[in-house]
This record gives C-alpha cells, sequence and structure tokens, in this order.
C-alpha cells in the first residue's frame, strides 16, 4: 500500500480483512492518497506527491511499527517537513541513513525522526539492517531514479519471499544479481 503511494502507483490488495488496515488507510488519506475499501479487498492509488504528516506508532488498532520504515520512505517524497514517533522499539531509524545515501533529508533523534520532504530519490548502493528497513529500502528504490544496489538481502529473505517477483509484477524495474 505505501510502495503505491510512494511510487505514485494503483494497486488492489485482493482477500484482506480491510478493518484490520483503518489506521494505515488514515494515514495514506492523510498524505493525500487515495482508498477504495471493498468487503474484502482494498485499492490504493496515488497520483501526486505525497502530502506532510506525524505519525506515532502504537499497539494494534494504531499506527504498527513494522510499517513505520516504509511509511518513512513516503514522507520522505512529501511536500512538507513530517515527523516519526516511534513509541514501542529502540534503534528503528537505522534505516535512514540509507534513505539520505538516496537525496533523502531526514534527522533521526532517539525514538524521533524528522523528515524534510524531497522531490526525488536517486539510486544508490545501501545496506538493509533489518527486514523492515529492507522492504522500506525495496520501495525507495523503486520511487528512485537511477540504479538502487541493496544489500545485505538475508534480511528482506527471512520476511518476503521472492519480493522481486512480487514488485516486478507491479511494474517495478527489480532484479536480484548474485555474486
Amino acid at each position: 500500500m505505501l510502495a503505491a503511494i510512494a511510487t505514485k502507483g494503483d494497486i488492489i490488495i485482493k482477500n484482506c480483512i480491510t478493518k484490520h488496515l483503518e489506521s494505515i488507510t488514515a494515514k495514506i488519506i492523510e498524505v493525500g492518497g487515495n482508498v477504495e475499501d471493498n468487503i474484502d479487498s482494498i485499492r490504493v492509488w496515488c497520483n501526486k506527491r505525497p502530502n506532510k504528516a506525524t505519525i506515532k506508532t502504537l499497539p494494534y488498532p494504531g499506527f504498527p511499527t513494522d510499517l513505520q520504515p516504509q511509511m518513512g520512505v513516503v514522507l520522505s517524497l512529501s511536500n512538507g517537513n513530517s515527523m516519526i514517533h516511534e513509541s514501542i522499539w529502540d534503534s528503528r531509524f537505522q534505516y535512514t541513513d540509507e534513505l539520505n545515501k538516496m537525496g533523502a533529508k531526514i534527522t533521526a533523534q532517539g525514538k524521533s525522526a524528522f523528515f524534510e520532504g524531497v522531490k526525488k530519490l536517486t539510486g544508490a548502493p545501501v545496506y538493509s539492517s533489518d527486514l523492515r528497513a529492507g522492504a522500506a529500502l525495496v520501495i525507495a528504490g523503486t520511487a528512485a531514479d537511477g540504479i538502487t544496489e541493496i544489500y545485505n538481502l538475508e534480511h528482506i529473505d527471512r520476511g518476503y519471499e521472492n519480493i522481486e517477483d512480487k514488485f516486478r509484477k507491479l511494474g517495478a524495474k527489480i532484479e536480484r544479481v548474485t555474486e
């Protein structure tokens, strides 16, 4: 869902419990995305630069900490200054250094990160520090101009089977290269 917002895409997710996604869809709408909720599917699309937002992670039904890095990519590309406050885990902002390598303007301090939105990200070599950061970097690489090389794929593979195939089916130019 957040990949659709970051890339100005349009997706449909089938066979889901849309009620469980309300905290995410509320933030997607806040940043200017569109959500069409059907009984067991959800369509998410965006055709403009996202708006700024303030996010605070909370236990369910609040905004999930597991999606905080992916939302960080969206806020990196937003029109304005945004903030994420991580109320659940320490050291959840390691991905911000990697996004900054791609041209993002993020300052992480303690349990908060401040995002000065940029118009675009640029491909760069980046390192996945954990599963969620890896997913965020895949989204960032898909949204970026140029080539993004992501290292430490074992973190991504631990939670996302064949992620490159799934993104390719959505139209991303992505391939796995083994050295």
